[in-house]
């Protein structure tokens, strides 16, 4: 009898300890590490004034927030493509340690005429290395001129449908959303944004984006 009082208190222990797991993870409350853009051109302020862009304005919406203030990374280079940044993204990741990836890419490789299948490779490997990082994701779907073909824009889209369907992460369709086309809004380059249409680029992103953080 006395030789099995300490199995049974090391089984109490050890069932104490699975009962209050779940409360003291909820005592730490949701994670904060930083949220880490990696984009190209459209989060990198091309050719408009550096701290106008929508990750600045970004930044500065949570530094605002009481409740969880969060830091916000912005890894984007212009011309970036999805192979360069599966590139970085190990080292970005293990340094920042973001609780959030948003990713702001394709346009680059599109219009270099790289095959869907190989974006979608591409940025499906920055998903899952995201996910093992355990970071929560954000991708931010492009889409090409018509002239392209409807047949090139429709598997590009659907790049981004797939992976957020397979991989449950939240998509935002078409990033350029009320700002592509529009007069004002675009460079006149007719592919990057001015100034002018970064906030509605932060309000693209933002229902998407605060349930994540």
């Amino acid at each position: 009898m006395v030789a099995g009082r300490p199995r049974r208190l090391a089984c109490w222990l050890l069932l104490a300890a699975s009962l209050l797991a779940p409360v003291l993870a909820c005592a730490r409350g949701p994670a904060t590490g930083p949220v880490l853009v990696v984009g190209d051109s459209l989060s990198a302020e091309h050719n408009i004034p550096a701290g106008s862009g929508w990750v600045s304005l970004l930044g500065r919406r949570l530094a605002a927030r009481d409740d969880r203030p969060r830091e916000v990374v912005n890894a984007s280079i212009s011309g970036e493509t999805t192979a360069g940044a599966l590139v970085r993204l190990p080292a970005l990741l293990a340094r920042h340690r973001p609780s959030v990836l948003v990713i702001e890419l394709g346009g680059n490789d599109a219009l270099r005429g790289l095959a869907p299948a190989q974006v979608r490779g591409n940025l499906e490997k920055m998903v899952v290395l995201a996910g093992d990082a355990g970071a929560k994701v954000l991708l931010l779907g492009i889409d090409v001129p018509p002239n392209y073909g409807p047949a090139y824009r429709q598997r590009l889209r659907q790049v981004y449908a797939d992976l957020a369907r397979q991989h449950g992460v939240a998509l935002v369709p078409f990033f350029l959303e009320g700002v592509a086309l529009q007069p004002g809004l675009m460079q006149s380059d007719g592919l990057h944004p001015t100034a002018a249409a970064q906030p509605r680029l932060l309000e693209n992103a933002w229902p998407l984006l605060e349930p994540l953080l």
